[in-house]
């Protein structure tokens, strides 16, 4: 056999050197942090006390919102106590009577395409619909046909029904969109039975007989267009008697180093201070998720159910963010996932659209009729691939979105978040409380809307 001889160095090893150099290192990086849009455009307002009430002129309740369903397999129905987001049966109390009315629903299920009802036929039902998209078009005064808009889950329509006697025709042609499950109520299941109801409906209308603007507030009488000297109307602007409060929500965390790590390894770099600094990132990154997500103050769940649309065809393309910002005066930030953004670009390269870009804190974003487009991928993405995307005015001279917060707290590190020193146990481990205190009020319905139903996969 042939003996391998061995390679003899003739200089020091790059691996041995290493031991006696001092290495150029980089502080802790972090994949988490993300741009916080949300978190840098929302004009913050000063919440001392922690409770911030906003008062509103005194409006109607109209009673236009959502109904939810629950189901047994493919089986469908409608629960009795949602009946009452009917505007005929806003406040209605006899549960006997909405569990009787619901078993009277019969489900129907429709394709692609397939009308619901047509518009000039006679309106003799009502529709609710658990699960699709249907868009409503009528004859336009040149003959074609023109979009109203689109319903979606728990929307409905002929509820009118409920309390007008009297059978009408359709104003409009509803298409389902996608294969759409409705529960249908007939007129005839109503004609000689719940006369409980038509007392109620009636005594509603009564209600909304009473003086108000298109946004359901109590009316501002006023005289215009006279002359001479008529007795001028006299008037009082009233408010709401039970405004809504937010209270300031909290994200907290406690920050645990060893004290033999802060006493012997603090040069070149802080220890403390590098794991203080990703931990307040995690928790801006959170606070902005609480924003937009919280079940109680998100933006997502306090959008007015008359600000969230629906996309006519899946994919956002550019009529769809048009009918968003027609909503609303002065929308100042549109919000979406990046991949709701990424969809909206390929809607305009397919139809030669070329969106402008707009400066924002001397960054160049992409826009939309001169509202920046901003990314924010705190908007969930569901298992489908769709989304939502949010348009809002903001600041409180312009009765828009405000973040609430309160400064000055004890201990403060950055406005709002404040980190207090715990102290050390037995182990020899300081522990510090990292709070940060955050909420975000709706000054107006109009100020917040939601485009929903977003396909960003297709």
């Amino acid at each position: 056999m042939t003996a391998v001889l061995e390679y003899e160095r003739l200089s020091l090893s790059t691996a041995a050197a290493r031991n006696l150099a001092t290495t150029t290192k980089t502080a802790p990086q972090m994949q988490e942090i993300t741009s916080r849009w949300l978190l840098r455009v929302l004009p913050w307002v000063e919440t001392k006390g922690g409770v911030y009430r906003v008062n509103r002129r005194l409006s109607y309740v109209v009673g236009d919102g959502r109904v939810t369903f629950t189901n047994t397999g493919a089986d469908v129905r409608v629960i009795p106590r949602e009946l009452t987001e009917l505007p005929a049966l806003r406040g209605f109390a006899d549960d006997g009577v909405l569990s009787a009315l619901a078993d009277r629903f019969r489900q129907q299920e429709f394709g692609p395409g397939e009308p619901i009802a047509r518009e000039g036929q006679p309106a003799d039902r009502v529709v609710l619909i658990a699960h699709g998209k249907a868009r409503c078009t009528r004859a336009g005064a040149y003959g074609d046909p023109v979009t109203l808009g689109v319903l979606g889950d728990g929307e409905f329509f002929g509820a009118d029904l409920l309390a007008a006697p009297d059978v009408s025709t359709w104003d409009a042609t509803i298409t389902a969109q996608t294969a759409c499950t409705v529960l249908v109520l007939h007129r005839d299941e109503l004609n000689g039975a719940f006369s409980v109801l038509r007392e109620h409906a009636a005594t509603l209308a009564e209600g909304r007989n009473r003086p108000q603007n298109k946004h359901g507030e109590k009316e501002i009488a006023l005289a215009a267009g006279h002359d001479g000297e008529p007795a001028l109307p006299g008037t009082y602007v009233d408010y709401e008697a039970a405004p809504r409060e937010y209270e300031l929500s909290v994200a907290q965390t406690v920050l645990r180093v060893h004290s033999r790590v802060a006493d012997l390894y603090n040069d070149p770099m802080d220890q403390v201070e590098h794991q203080l600094k990703l931990t307040v990132h995690a928790l801006r990154e959170r606070q902005e998720h609480e924003l937009v997500n919280n079940r109680d103050f998100g933006l997502l769940h306090n959008a007015d159910l008359r600000q969230r649309v629906h996309t006519r065809t899946g994919p956002p393309t550019p009529d769809d963010l048009d009918d968003l910002l027609s909503r609303r005066r002065k929308t100042r930030y549109i919000l979406a996932h990046p991949r709701a953004i990424a969809a909206f670009n390929r809607e305009c390269t397919g139809r030669g659209v070329y969106p402008s870009t707009v400066d924002v804190d001397g960054q160049t974003m992409p826009g939309w009729r001169g509202v920046p487009l901003l990314p924010c991928d705190k908007i969930p993405v569901s298992a489908t691939g769709c989304t939502s995307i949010i348009a809002m005015r903001t600041g409180a001279d312009d009765q828009g979105v405000v973040g609430l917060r309160q400064t000055g707290l004890p201990d403060e590190y950055e406005p709002g978040l404040n980190v207090r020193f715990m102290g050390l146990d037995e182990r020899g481990i300081i522990s510090y409380l990292v709070s940060t205190y955050h909420s975000a009020a709706v000054l107006v319905p109009d100020a917040l809307g939601v485009l929903d139903s977003v396909e960003v996969d297709r």
